[in-house]
């Protein structure tokens, strides 16, 4: 090889070293109030895998150079050594993409507001997920806010960009809504993606919704339209399950699009039809919480977008689909997979306490008291502001106020709780 060649694919080598060496811990470079830090274990996961994938891009441009000194490299050509630098530098650009991906977790935290409103959602977050009967060990969950009226999630233990497995769940919060208590439908709903997936639900459902497309129990299509959307109406099942009635009140905000979008069909988009995924939400509503209120939201949401108007085709499927809105809830409401060991998922997520009868009660209890309110779980308090929202006791107004007073407080008492525990958040090393 020429060795100018050599020289310049050397020095380009050991920019990139330098580069890696620059990528610190974001412990020792992000400011931020105790009480919107990452939770310990969030923390310490994204910094031990970062910290891992420094040592393994150190490890890579070493051994490139150690290469393009040694026999190998002399007896290479241009061409050859060009070939070898440029998925090292792949590799580099990978790992700054897993960088990128943190950071934008880790930097709102010093927003003044945001940050400590981001790390009580982290709080619900992780009491959303939990269930009573300790099924699955959950990973850390964490929050961040973006623009768009959808969350999402990326799931804890899925593959990277550029390789490696997620070490924490980072869930996107629509920033439209915060804060007021529509923020739970989203959030739940993703949280729901995750536990699904720690419990295997759609592998289990699947089965299942096949079978009845063979069963005779309705027109084939509408068993494989559900196979196709399980994982989202999973995740539905979840979030009502959780959060009750704001549940459906929050996908009707979401979803509340001009006619046109909420009557699409797409045949690749695992997220059923808007119109229909509200009608299954007060189907399965009706199911777990007998109340006349999912009557009265399904009617409104009929008369904001009634079936008149639509092609003679798509009017009978939506028909159709409508007519196995009973079965589906029932078969989700009753579905037990191996992971429950014998239990139903409504059994599991003990939907008794979240009756409106019963969430109507704990909040004129709070009322009284409202400590009360303050010491219950997270999960359980926003299904109470939420059935008092729908129920007109609570105006939009002083229900953000609370919320962001709720919050609050949970992030602060994250925060003692891990001080008095002797914790400080993981670095991983400055190496």
């Amino acid at each position: 090889m020429r060795p100018y060649a050599a020289w310049l694919l050397a020095q380009e080598a050991r920019s990139l070293l330098n580069r890696v060496d620059r990528m610190q811990p974001f412990v020792l470079i992000e400011p931020m109030v105790p009480a919107a830090a990452l939770p310990d274990a969030a923390q310490g996961a994204i910094e031990r895998h970062l910290t891992l994938g420094r040592r393994t891009l150190r490890a890579l441009v070493r051994q490139f150079l150690g290469w393009l000194h040694g026999p190998g490299g002399r007896r290479a050509t241009a061409a050859q050594a060009q070939r070898r630098f440029t998925f090292v530098r792949l590799q580099f650009n990978a790992a700054l993409t897993q960088f990128d991906l943190f950071i934008d977790v880790v930097t709102q935290r010093s927003e003044h507001g945001n940050g400590v409103w981001l790390a009580g959602l982290d709080v619900v977050s992780a009491d959303a997920l939990r269930l009573p009967g300790r099924y699955f060990d959950s990973p850390p969950l964490v929050c961040y806010l973006d623009r768009g009226p959808g969350a999402a999630i990326r799931r804890a233990r899925t593959r990277l960009p550029g390789g490696g497995e997620n070490p924490v769940a980072i869930i996107r919060v629509p920033r439209e809504r915060m804060i007021g208590s529509s923020i739970a439908s989203s959030l739940v709903h993703e949280v729901g993606h995750q536990g699904a997936a720690l419990l295997d639900l759609v592998a289990s459902l699947r089965p299942v919704l096949q079978a009845l497309q063979h069963g005779g129990s309705g027109p084939p299509r509408v068993w494989r339209l559900w196979e196709r959307w399980v994982s989202e109406v999973v995740a539905d099942f979840w979030s009502l399950a959780k959060v009750g009635v704001v549940a459906t009140l929050g996908l009707i905000g979401v979803l509340s699009l001009p006619r046109v979008f909420v009557f699409r069909l797409n045949g690749d988009d695992p997220h059923p039809v808007p119109w229909l995924r509200v009608k299954l939400s007060c189907a399965l509503g009706r199911l777990l919480y007998p109340h006349p209120q999912w009557s009265r939201i399904e009617a409104t949401w009929d008369a904001y977008y009634p079936l008149a108007g639509l092609s003679l085709p798509d009017r009978e499927l939506m028909l159709e689909l409508t007519a196995s809105l009973p079965a589906m809830a029932a078969l989700l409401a009753n579905h037990r997979p191996r992971a429950l060991r014998g239990a139903s998922l409504t059994e599991a997520m003990a939907v008794r306490e979240r009756q409106p009868a019963v969430l109507a009660r704990l909040f004129r209890w709070w009322h009284a008291a409202p400590q009360r309110m303050y010491d219950s779980a997270p999960a359980l308090v926003l299904a109470v502001i939420g059935q008092a929202r729908a129920d007109g006791e609570l105006a939009p107004e002083d229900e953000s106020v609370l919320l962001e007073r709720l919050l609050t407080h949970w992030a602060m008492k994250n925060a003692l709780q891990a001080g008095a525990r002797g914790m400080v958040p993981a670095g991983g090393g400055i190496e």
